[in-house]
């Protein structure tokens, strides 16, 4: 064996070790579809259920996107239910004015960042933890709610939200194929493949590791074949969810500035090490402040999908979507240590979560034991993540 083969297999070995959670979790998400396909007699694997997927759990896989850099800076935030709650009825007596679905939007993201600065606050400039200040924002929202509601659902004055929430692009039939989802999915697969090849260039020539060719091949394939399977799923239904359009957006965007600004590097630094961080130059409560800025106004945006998605504004909405995006972001490989995470993972840990929930919804499992499922899943994810850290030296 050549010198040069010799050290392909090291680094081929020494890459899936340093990336096995990533691989993991996908094996995981597979695992379970298989599982539950069994269960349910393939139920779980028809398009009309995987569109139902991703228009009914939507608003997890939005709020994992801001819980992330959250748990990275070794921060919390139990109050997003009750914050969707609020931020859901105050849009929804916006709209029901007249005003049209825009600026209702626009009022909804506007609410949750002025939520968000004002919790942020507490927290990184008073030195109040962040468990103690969610968990304060979780009850004055929700008596704020009931307020604002009157303890009563308000009825939306119009189709905008639910077209937001569960509404389709139009239809572009050949024969008996909507080409809208596999356009959009052939575009996806593009920008995916240009820019990770820009960025494994741009590493190569900063002298930064990178996994070896054959490898990075496979893994563009993998998510080409991935994506373009999901596109095919939709094609098979009713087209393209505008709310997975939403939601292909969001974590473009906040995927993009962890990955490659100066803010999504100053967020790993200070969850990596606050008081380093701050010697280095670094305005550690001003990133953590952010942070929970950017939470508040995607809690905004999810509580406009998820008001859209009922088609009321109800005082007691929210009931536990802290809890479930927490979960995604554990099980997605965000560790509890801070400091790690990334917004592709959490993504997959909110769509194990969404799996898990909709197949024990397929058979017809009672919610005391979906809450049991759920709680021992989340479990496990931070066992895992404490048992690798331990044996790698971490801890």
């Amino acid at each position: 064996m050549s010198d040069t083969a010799l050290t392909k297999k090291v680094n081929i070995g020494e890459f899936f070790k340093s990336n096995i959670k990533s691989y993991s979790m996908f094996l995981m998400l597979a695992v379970i579809l298989i599982i539950f396909a069994v269960l349910t007699g393939g139920i779980n694997l028809t398009p009309r259920n995987f569109t139902n997927i991703f228009i009914q759990y939507s608003y997890v896989l939005i709020l994992a996107v801001g819980m992330v850099q959250v748990i990275i800076v070794l921060g919390i935030d139990l109050s997003v239910g009750s914050v969707c709650a609020f931020i859901g009825a105050i849009s929804a007596l916006v709209y029901n004015t007249g005003i049209g679905m825009g600026p209702s939007l626009i009022v909804a993201l506007l609410v949750g960042l002025g939520v968000g600065a004002f919790q942020g606050f507490w927290i990184a400039y008073l030195q109040i933890p962040a468990f103690i200040v969610t968990l304060a924002g979780m009850m004055l929202f929700r008596g704020l709610s009931y307020i604002v509601t009157n303890i009563s659902p308000i009825a939306l004055k119009g189709d905008g939200y639910k077209q937001l929430a569960s509404g389709f692009f139009p239809n572009l039939m050949v024969g008996d194929t909507d080409l809208t989802p596999l356009i959009a999915g052939a575009a996806i697969c593009l920008i995916f493949v240009v820019s990770d090849c820009i960025a494994r260039k741009s590493k190569i020539e900063n002298k930064f590791e990178v996994p070896p060719a054959p490898l990075f091949i496979g893994k563009l394939v993998l998510v080409c074949v991935l994506v373009m399977a999901l596109a095919q799923r939709f094609s098979a239904y009713r087209g393209l969810p505008v709310i997975v359009a939403v939601l292909g957006i969001t974590v473009f965007i906040f995927n993009f500035m962890m990955r490659n600004t100066i803010l999504g590097r100053y967020i790993y630094a200070v969850g990596g090490n606050a008081r380093s961080a701050k010697l280095s130059g670094i305005n550690s409560d001003f990133v953590i402040f952010l942070v929970f800025c950017i939470m508040g106004m995607l809690t905004g945006l999810a509580a406009v999908v998820s008001t859209g998605y009922m088609n009321t504004a109800l005082p007691q909405a929210g009931n536990q979507f802290e809890m479930d995006a927490i979960a995604a972001c554990y099980i997605g490989g965000v560790s509890a240590s801070g400091g790690i995470g990334t917004v592709v993972g959490v993504i997959i840990g909110g769509l194990i979560m969404s799996v898990i929930n909709n197949g024990m919804l397929l058979m017809n499992m009672g919610a005391a034991w979906q809450q049991v499922v759920k709680a021992s899943i989340v479990l496990l994810a931070v066992f895992y993540d404490v048992y690798t850290r331990r044996k790698a030296g971490l801890n």
